[in-house]
């Protein structure tokens, strides 16, 4: 398996993939474990972008943004639902993934 060139992913769908398909990995198995390996597969995947295409201190801004909205969705969760907060932090992530790395194209 090849991946492609760091310079050549799009992160805001990498992220949108680990917060959506972890949340949904961890409800469809019942093990939250496994959600949480999705999220760090594709948080590590995203990673590798950002720190090649935006240097260091963006790639510590998005990946805190990503972590915080996995941890955010919990709490938001309680608030308005898990769809909606699973939704409403993706979304936040992929527009700041957009602005501060893959626009940048």
């Amino acid at each position: 398996m090849k991946l492609n060139k760091a310079q050549d992913v799009n992160t805001a769908e990498v992220a949108a993939l680990g917060l959506v398909g972890g949340w949904l990995t961890a409800r469809a198995t019942g093990v939250r474990g496994l959600g949480g390996v999705v999220l760090a597969a594709a948080g590590g995947w995203a990673g590798r972008t950002w720190l090649v295409k935006s240097g260091p201190t963006v790639a510590g801004i998005l990946g805190a943004t990503y972590l915080g909205a996995f941890g955010v969705s919990h709490a938001l969760a309680k608030k308005i639902g898990a769809w909606p907060a699973v939704l409403t932090v993706t979304a936040a992530t992929c527009t700041a993934c957009h602005y501060l790395c893959d626009a940048k194209e």
